[in-house]
């Protein structure tokens, strides 16, 4: 199977400006592309996961990635996607966050001997005098035309600020230079990014007369069209500091049933005919398929030892028991108790299985809380100093997720 019929396959393709062209270099040529990651924050999460996984795997077939960190784009934030403006960072901040990504894309991408670059557009965008960016890259771009672009489109009600209209320039000025010094013949993104990726190749090909091509990739999405990635206590990370790798292997792991072929098609790279076999499994059958997948996964972004030891705890869970050396712990000191007690709303948000008080009410109003296998019906209900007398507390929060609590 050549790769792009594997990418074709797996139903990773979103869009192509040119469906031919593309197939004909992917499957016979060595291509030079790149796929750009704004650094907004101090870790890459699971919505960056796919965008590496395609890189991966055009690696492998002999193509030249380019893993372009946005230390300036990020100056001016994407709009794309967002009903109000970025939060403006500091250039130590941006800097920071790309130094954490560039650490956890050398896990997966392999950068030595050229076989893939890492750069930072901040090198030439930040030294950019603007007049003549006006005059030789703005006199390319209609206002009309970026107006009806989807990222620019959804922010028109609330306003659009004039930084923000300088994203896509600043975008499409990278392709530009990346062909012109690198031989970048095609830009990869989200399926998001479409507007931004036909800007770059608009302006290169004006510029130079070359012919340049971009590829969009299908979000990660569930069946019903919701982004996933995100769980009510924020986002799901690479970093293990953010999130451990149980919560990684326990988020996919409780991925719905609808949507577990689909992520194991764009995220693993277990055999497409395995995966096609699993089309057909159901019922009970169908918690295996988010075994293999949560495995797979947690195993790519932190290791076999970490992978084998969540799977591990999971399973014993599943089975029914709740004790288990890498299940989720939070340790608490005599200073979080009052009186010699705490209450299980607040041991909900301090553990991290509620993002606020609120949210703890209401998951205990609706029976989704125990406290060693029993059911908190009392949003006043307290935990004494004497309930860590046997060593630990188990929290459950609905039917899958356990939280193991000590007191030093």
């Amino acid at each position: 199977m050549t790769v792009f019929e594997e990418l074709t396959r797996r139903g990773l393709i979103a869009q192509m400006t040119h469906p031919e062209k593309i197939e004909e270099l992917l499957n016979g040529e060595k291509v030079t592309f790149y796929i750009g990651f704004d650094a907004t924050a101090d870790s890459l999460h699971v919505g960056h996961f796919l965008q590496m996984v395609v890189m991966k795997r055009l690696q492998q077939a002999g193509h030249r990635p380019i893993a372009l960190l946005g230390t300036g784009t990020t100056m001016v934030g994407d709009p794309t996607g967002k009903t109000d403006m970025r939060k403006m960072l500091s250039v130590e901040e941006i800097n920071h966050n790309a130094m954490c990504f560039k650490r956890q894309m050398e896990k997966f991408i392999d950068f030595s001997d050229g076989k893939a670059l890492m750069l930072k557009n901040g090198d030439w965008l930040l030294h950019l005098n603007y007049i003549e960016l006006l005059r030789d890259v703005g006199v390319h771009f209609s206002v009309n035309e970026m107006l009806t672009a989807e990222c620019f489109k959804t922010r028109l009600e609330k306003g659009l600020s004039f930084i923000e209209f300088n994203y896509m320039i600043m975008q499409s000025y990278d392709f530009l230079k990346l062909h012109r010094d690198y031989g970048c013949m095609m830009q990869l993104g989200g399926n998001d990014q479409w507007a931004n990726i036909l800007g770059g190749i608009k302006l290169t090909r004006r510029v130079t007369g070359d012919d340049v091509y971009g590829m969009t990739f299908t979000l990660l999405t569930t069946k019903e069209g919701k982004k996933m990635g995100k769980t009510e206590n924020g986002a799901v990370w690479l970093d293990p500091e953010k999130t451990s790798p149980y919560e990684f292997f326990q988020y996919w792991r409780n991925v719905a049933d609808d949507d577990v072929i689909n992520c194991l098609k764009l995220l693993t790279f277990v055999p497409i005919e395995e995966i096609e076999a699993m089309e057909k499994w159901e019922g009970s059958q169908l918690n295996k398929a988010k075994e293999i997948l949560a495995h797979e996964l947690t195993k790519m972004v932190h290791g076999q030892q970490e992978a084998d030891k969540a799977l591990e705890a999971a399973r014993a869970i599943f089975a029914g028991g709740t004790h288990s050396d890498d299940m989720p712990t939070t340790s608490l000191v005599s200073s979080d108790l009052a009186d010699g007690a705490i209450s299980v709303a607040d041991l909900l948000v301090k553990t991290g299985l509620a993002p606020s008080k609120g949210e703890a009410k209401r998951l205990i109003q609706q029976g989704g809380v125990s406290v060693d296998d029993v059911k908190v019906s009392d949003f006043a209900a307290v935990i004494g100093k004497e309930s860590f007398d046997k060593g630990q507390v188990i929290l459950k929060k609905g039917k899958k997720i356990y939280h193991k609590v000590l007191l030093g």
